[in-house]
Parts: structure tokens; C-alpha cells; sequence
């Protein structure tokens, strides 16, 4: 069984005013982007270092960037997250380690994380840094929240799919702090589950460099941007979120001028406060960016030809210069968002005496100059407080103010007035620096170079339809919706079975369970998992864990972790080259997808959709067209659409020849003729004469 965890105080982050209300997190790619968030009154900000940023293409921080930028955010009570989302290589280990490092020296409140043996070292590093899983982990049903929740982590950022009824039960099945992007773009594809960019230009989405493929014409009839949805908008939605129990309000946009992030963030925060939003509001909102209007059809289940959306010459040209120049004016100015309490003292002979009090944090100066004896007029006190009230361009409001005067006392304006400077930039310093935490600077193990066993044969295939031939395998992946009569038929003839559990699992977590208890009662024990909730699943059934290429494992820390968590074995990501591979360590066997047609996207709302056609019609499949004239097939099981790539990757020599690999895997999507495969030697040899095909990315890579 997997180890519980107790629910922690959502006060072991610095909310230097108690938060008794939905977080509003604003998207920074810059100082300036900062600045608009937290002047537009967010709560948190998400920014990216200069490396392993799923925004890449944003300006991003330095190390002394993000020292001044969480110092900044602190003194206004502003929490700061610092996304370290992407996979990463071998050879990049050190260097994500000194980007932790810098975080946490920086006091940033929480790392958020997509590589999950990433998340394991900064565990390590430091012990005390909250981490978040990105939304490129997937995660999108309870069991994949669990378990984040007993590997420790504080915040899961779930993904962008979900209905309200699944955000709602997700945050009844487990304590951990749910966070869900209400305005922004919308990628086609669910996060973390894209490679199309990569597949056909070697930029990966997983590394922060997707060159927004979704964006390019896909014609299916009358439709031309069939992978193009419109933006998300849920603001007025964010009342709800936080009746469900949603920590919080996300708004996407890194690569967004501050502008947008200034007036994205006003209307987040007018509609938590006032429970709606103003028609002015609304039309700034849409003026600064949107792809003709905006949608909210994950959130309330209307998925269909209205998501569908992209840029046209009129969106771009509402955001005028006039309409940002207005924008920019709304947030020129400091917001008095930290009250303070104040006690001033004056007595004949001593210095002068300033307290100040922001609930957490305590400060108290000394006037340079003792008081002296009136001659003719002692301090005022209505005349000290105005002087002492006078915060200017800082955050501070100080709230309540209390003297203690001793009636012939004096003192010069010009000391009064710095001692409230003295008092107020050292209570700054205070809550600048208030973020520490114990570092573990242990050094990274040198990597010794897995070596492979046996070499195993596995395949994963679209339904119970299996040749002959395939009776030599070591493993052969069915559906989960398979007939278990047809199964345990084929488990009669001498076929190795497993199962799948579909890397889409919205709203039927109940149903697979059901299914695997099921087949294990005719003696399957084998389950392939493509994410965090089928792993779970599987762990908590005590079944053999076959990790699948969704999770992304990418280096030697992912594996490590897979082993120790009870794997049976795992395919690689294919985002790797063969070089990357043949370096992995670990011991836990790992093998990669050799044959067959890769899935380059993974969609909730399916592209059939936007030329309008409707599900009776289309009998869950369909075919789109690119610019070039390439056609891309793809597949509906009624939960989610996978839509793979025009040709069909090949490395089986490979696979046979590495040292590093333990098994390959043949998955079968479109070919036909797997019903008559006599034998595998027939198989291989069909395979490596097929006309057009591809190395994938085993021999390029991606940036």
C-alpha cells in the first residue's frame, strides 16, 4: 500500500495576510510583468528561470532577476512560484540542480515541477520548498491527485479539461491544493501530452519550446483550424471554484505583454470580490487578447464546434494603443495592500521611538536626536500623525496608530520624517528576506550506464483482434475495453495478456477499477500505465506496473524513482535520442516504442468537432489535412481523441542492437494486417520494407 500523508496548514507558505479567500496567480515573463501582477492586486505570481521553462520564448529571470523579483513580491505579501516544468536530460541534471538551489536561496514559496524525478531531488535539496506539479503532468482525475499527495507534494495544477464536476471530485478525494487556470490559452492537446511540435520540428512542448503547431491550418471539410480552440475564460466562474474547494485561480499567459497579464489580473480579482464582472471589464479583457472571444466549455461540459477559434486580423487589432495606454494607467500606481499597526513615543531627554507591526513582522527605530524641551509649540499630535501616516509610494497602509507624547516634548520635522523612512525600509528588509530554508547540497551520483538482459518483445494493440504470430510475445497490451470472454480466450491459446489503462481517464476511474478486477480474476496482472493515476491504481491493486511513454521519463532520477515506487519496467519517452538512451542508469528495465504510428496529441474536445460533425457521424475516427497535404488519422474511444503522426516510426534494429534496452515495444493503431501475422520474422520483415516511414526522434532529438 502507498504511505498517506497528513494534511499540512496552508500557512507553511508566507501569506503575510491570512488568505481566506481563492488565490489569484498571475502569469510573469518579466520584471515589468511582475510589477502589472502585483500592482493589479495578485496574490501569487508564477515566473519562469532562464532554463527549464515550459516558456521558454519568455524573457524570464536570472538568478539576480529573481532575487530582486521575490524580494519585491515579498515586502507586498505576494507569493512567488518559480516553474521549473519541463523534462529534463542526463546531461542536464547539475545544472536543474543549481537552478533549485538558486530558488531556494532566493526564498521563492514553492517549485513547480513536471519531471517527477526532478521533484525527488529538490525533495532532497530542500526539504521545505513546496512543491507543485505542473499541468504538464497530466493530472486530471483523483487517483493521479492521490498520489502527488503521498509523494509529498503541496499543489497539484490540474488540467485545463476539466468540468466542474471533476474539479469537484478531485477536490473531495484528497487533501492536496488544487489549482486551475481560469483564463488564457488553450492548447489542443492536454498538457504533457503533446509532441507534435517536436515529432515535426524537433521543438518539444515537453522542453518549453513548442512552436504552436495547433496554431497552423488542419483542414477536416469545411473547417481550416482544426486544432485551434479559443481561449479559456472561467473568471466569472471563480466564486464556484472557491465553494469547491479550489486554492487557486490560474491565469496563463507568460509570453504576454504585462498589459495583458495587468488587465487579466484586475478581472480575476473584481470577480472573486464582487461575485461578477462589469461589462468595462469584459471589453478590456477581450480588447487585449482573445482569438474571437472566449470559452468556457471544458468547465461546463459544452464541448464542441463553439471551442473552436484562432487569431484574425480584428483580434489584433482591438488591442489598440490607446486601450493598453488606459490599461497601463490603471496600474501606474503602488496598492496600499499591507496594513500595519504603528506606536509612536516622545519623551523630554530620550530619542524618539517608532514601532511598526505587520502582524507577523516587528520593527522598532530611534530618531537620530534626543527629544528636547519646547520653547514655545511642543509636537502636535494631530500635525505628528500626518507626517508619520505618509507612506507614499510603498505598499503600506498603517491602519491603527497609537502616541505616547510627553506634552513639552519636540522634535524637528525633518527627524520625524526619517524615522518613518528608517522604520518602514526595515520592516521591507524583514519581509524580503523572510523566506529560508535548509540546504542539502548533496552531490549527484555518476551515472553508470544501464546494462540491458534478455531482450523481451511486447505490443500494445487496439482490440482482441490478434495474429497468430503474436503468440511469442512476451507481452501483448489489450483494451480495458475488452470483452474479459474474448480475453480469457485468448489467454486459452497461449497469448501473454495485459492490459491498458487509457492515458484519458475523465470521469471513469470507477468503471476501469472495475474492469481490472475483472480481468485480474482471470489472471491478468499486467497493466500498462501512461499516467500518475493509472500508476496509482495499479500500486493500490497490488498489479505489475508497465510504465508507458505518457509518463515522460527522460533521465536516470525518473527511473530511480519508478523503481522504487514498484515498476515492473518502463518505455522510455521517444523524445530522447538514442545517445541520451544508451547513457540512462538505473536498473529498472526500460524499453521504447519501435514500431508504430506515434500519438502526437492527446484531445478532450475531438477535431472533428470543429467542422462541426457530430459524434453518430463519425463512428470515432477521422482524418485532417495539413498545409502540405499530409493526412493525420485519429481515433475517438468517447473519453478523449488520439491523433497520431502521417507515418510510422521504425528503429527495430536498434531496439535489438542496444545495450541499454531491455525490451521494444510494436504499437499497433491502423495496420490491419496484425490479424494475419504468422510469425514475428514475418512481422519485422513487413515492417522494415514498409515504403514510408520514420526514426522518429531516436536519431534527431529535441531542443
Amino acid at each position: 500500500m502507498i504511505k498517506s500523508r497528513k494534511a499540512t496548514s496552508q500557512q507553511d507558505s508566507i501569506h503575510f495576510l491570512k488568505m481566506n479567500k481563492i488565490e489569484i496567480l498571475a502569469p510573469c515573463g518579466s520584471i515589468e510583468s511582475v510589477m502589472a501582477a502585483v500592482k493589479s492586486g495578485a496574490d501569487a505570481v508564477y515566473l519562469g528561470a532562464k532554463e527549464f521553462s515550459a516558456r521558454a520564448g519568455a524573457e524570464n529571470f536570472d538568478e539576480n532577476e529573481l532575487l530582486n523579483a521575490v524580494k519585491y513580491c515579498h515586502i507586498r505579501g505576494v507569493l512567488v512560484y518559480l516553474t521549473v516544468n519541463t523534462v529534463v536530460f542526463d546531461s542536464e541534471l547539475e545544472r536543474i540542480k543549481a537552478v533549485i538551489l538558486s530558488a531556494a536561496k532566493a526564498g521563492v514559496d514553492a517549485l513547480i515541477v513536471q519531471n517527477i524525478g526532478v521533484a525527488m531531488l529538490a525533495k532532497k535539496l530542500v526539504p521545505n520548498l513546496a512543491l507543485h506539479a505542473s499541468t504538464q503532468m497530466s493530472v486530471h482525475s483523483p487517483s493521479g491527485a492521490k498520489l502527488l499527495w503521498e509523494l509529498g507534494f503541496k499543489r497539484v495544477v490540474l488540467a485545463r479539461e476539466l468540468s466542474r464536476e471533476e474539479i469537484k471530485e478531485i477536490a473531495e478525494s484528497c487533501p492536496i491544493e488544487l489549482e486551475v487556470f481560469v483564463h488564457g490559452a488553450l492548447c489542443m492537446s492536454v498538457s504533457g501530452q503533446c509532441y507534435f511540435s517536436a515529432i515535426i520540428g524537433s521543438r518539444s512542448g515537453n522542453r518549453g519550446r513548442c512552436a504552436q503547431t495547433c496554431r497552423l491550418p488542419f483542414s477536416i471539410e469545411k473547417s481550416k483550424y482544426a486544432l485551434s480552440l479559443k481561449d479559456n475564460s472561467i473568471i466569472e466562474y471563480i466564486s464556484d471554484l472557491e465553494s469547491l474547494g479550489v486554492t487557486s485561480a490560474k491565469i496563463e499567459g507568460r509570453l504576454k505583454r504585462p498589459e495583458y497579464v495587468a488587465a487579466a489580473t484586475k478581472a480575476c480579482v473584481i470577480s472573486r470580490d464582487n461575485g461578477f464582472l462589469d461589462t468595462e471589464t469584459k471589453k478590456q479583457l477581450e480588447g487585449v487578447f482573445s482569438r474571437t472571444g472566449f470559452t468556457d466549455g471544458y468547465y461546463t461540459s459544452k464541448r464542441g464546434y463553439e471551442m473552436f477559434g484562432y487569431r484574425r486580423k480584428d483580434d489584433v487589432i482591438s488591442a489598440t494603443s490607446k486601450l493598453l495606454s488606459e490599461i497601463r494607467n490603471g496600474y501606474k500606481d503602488e496598492i496600499k495592500r499591507v496594513n500595519l499597526t504603528a506606536k509612536f513615543s516622545a519623551k523630554i531627554g530620550e530619542k524618539a521611538q517608532l514601532f511598526l507591526s505587520d502582524g507577523i513582522f516587528e520593527v522598532l527605530c530611534h530618531s537620530e536626536k534626543e527629544c528636547e524641551k519646547a520653547i514655545n509649540k511642543p509636537l502636535d499630535e494631530e500635525k505628528c500623525t500626518r507626517q508619520l501616516l505618509k507612506t507614499g509610494g510603498t505598499p503600506y497602509n498603517i491602519k491603527e496608530f497609537k502616541f505616547t507624547l510627553d506634552g513639552e516634548a519636540i522634535l524637528p520635522m525633518s527627524e520625524l520624517n526619517m524615522l518613518r523612512r528608517n522604520a518602514l525600509e526595515a520592516l521591507s528588509e524583514k519581509r524580503a528576506n523572510s523566506k529560508t530554508y535548509e540546504i542539502n547540497d548533496i552531490k549527484l551520483r555518476k551515472i553508470t550506464p544501464h546494462k540491458a538482459g534478455k531482450k523481451l518483445r511486447y505490443a500494445r494493440f487496439t482490440s482482441t483482434k490478434i495474429g497468430e504470430g503474436f503468440k511469442g510475445l512476451d507481452l501483448c497490451y489489450i483494451p480495458i475495453e475488452s470483452s474479459v470472454t474474448e480475453v480469457k480466450s485468448l489467454i486459452e491459446k497461449g497469448y501473454k495478456i495485459g492490459v491498458e489503462i487509457p492515458r484519458a481517464l475523465f470521469s471513469r476511474e470507477k468503471k476501469i477499477k472495475q474492469k481490472l478486477v475483472e480481468f485480474e480474476k482471470i489472471g491478468i496482472k499486467d497493466v500498462l500505465c501512461n499516467n500518475l493515476a493509472a500508476v496509482y491504481i495499479a500500486k493500490e491493486m497490488g498489479l505489475k506496473i508497465h510504465g508507458g511513454f505518457g509518463l515522460n521519463f527522460t533521465n536516470t532520477l525518473d527511473l530511480e524513482w519508478a523503481e522504487g515506487f514498484g515498476f515492473t519496467d518502463t518505455e522510455l519517452s521517444f523524445e530522447l535520442k538514442t545517445s541520451q538512451i544508451e547513457m540512462l542508469g538505473a536498473s529498472l528495465a526500460r524499453g521504447i516504442i519501435s514500431f508504430g504510428y506515434l500519438p502526437v496529441m492527446l484531445t478532450r474536445n475531438c477535431p472533428n468537432k470543429s467542422a462541426d460533425i457530430s459524434c453518430k457521424n463519425c463512428q470515432g475516427r477521422g482524418k485532417m489535412t495539413d498545409r502540405l497535404g499530409k493526412s493525420f488519422i485519429f481515433y475517438c474511444d468517447g473519453y478523449a481523441t488520439e491523433v497520431l503522426n502521417n507515418l510510422p516510426v521504425e528503429e527495430l534494429n536498434y531496439a535489438q542492437s542496444s545495450k541499454n534496452l531491455d525490451f521494444e515495444v510494436f504499437r499497433f493503431s491502423v495496420e490491419n494486417y496484425v490479424e494475419n501475422v504468422e510469425n514475428i520474422p514475418d512481422f519485422l520483415s513487413h515492417s522494415l520494407n514498409f515504403p514510408e516511414k520514420t526514426h522518429g526522434l531516436y536519431k534527431r532529438g529535441v531542443i
